[in-house]
């Protein structure tokens, strides 16, 4: 029986350019129930065979045959599957290294010679990550018709008018909930000072009551909900 994470089978693409050390990965991994969906031991390789197939996590040697290094081909990869987790392996434990794992925005740094307890210890904690961005997509996409998904897991409710985070409500005063229901409406623009104290005020007030508005609103929920842009007025802050 393969391991699944709510009926998500976990694929593993090794990057090795030693043939021993990629086999004795492999029969790991297989013990284990993962599936290896491939070994490769160029960093071009590498990018191709993520292009193509989209492994879930892929345990990468940093130095590797060809002209591109594993940080260097993790680089491009993260570019085509952001959420992908990589895993660096290499024999060299120096702070040139290091820096570079840490560069490449790697998920973890395993020295060679390979420890069983050691990968499989990085491995479940790969599949902790894993799991938590599939149902962070799954969430997003069973709010995606009623929803407007916002900067650090806040969510807008269009039709109810109702801001939430981890499915909680936050509690808003009238006009509070009014301003990101406006911000909302036009959220790919920067909508002016006057249309906003209209909007909540239905008429044109001072800009330090709007001011104030907004700070109430990031005081209650996160100072990226409401953008500034300086000269053209407030954004609401989106997902990226």
């Amino acid at each position: 029986m393969k391991l699944c994470l709510k009926g998500i089978t976990m694929r593993i693409l090794i990057v090795e350019d030693e043939v021993v050390p990629a086999n004795y990965l492999k029969k790991i991994l297989e013990l284990e129930n993962y599936v290896v969906i491939d070994i490769v031991s160029t960093g071009t390789d590498a990018i191709k065979i993520a292009k193509d197939k989209k492994p879930d996590v892929i345990l990468m040697d940093i130095m590797l045959k060809d002209n591109i290094s594993g940080a260097e081909a993790a680089t491009q990869i993260y570019a085509l599957i952001p959420n992908i987790i990589i895993i660096f392996l290499t024999a060299y434990s120096d702070k040139e290294m290091i820096d570079f794992a840490v560069e490449s925005n790697a998920f973890a740094y395993l020295l060679k010679p390979y420890r069983d307890k050691e990968i499989l210890a990085t491995l479940s904690l790969a599949k902790a990550r894993y799991e938590e961005r599939k149902s962070e997509v799954s969430n997003n996409e069973k709010y995606s018709d009623t929803n407007i998904i916002l900067v650090d897991k806040y969510i807008y409710d269009i039709k109810l008018h109702r801001l939430f985070k981890n499915n909680k409500e936050i509690k808003l005063s009238k006009k509070e909930l009014k301003l990101i229901d406006v911000l909302c409406k036009y959220k790919h623009i920067s909508v002016e000072l006057d249309v906003l104290m209209k909007s909540v005020w239905e008429d044109i007030i001072s800009e330090q009551a709007l001011r104030s508005l907004i700070w109430r609103v990031r005081e209650k929920t996160s100072h990226n909900l409401i953008i500034n842009n300086n000269g053209f007025g407030y954004s609401i802050g989106l997902k990226e």
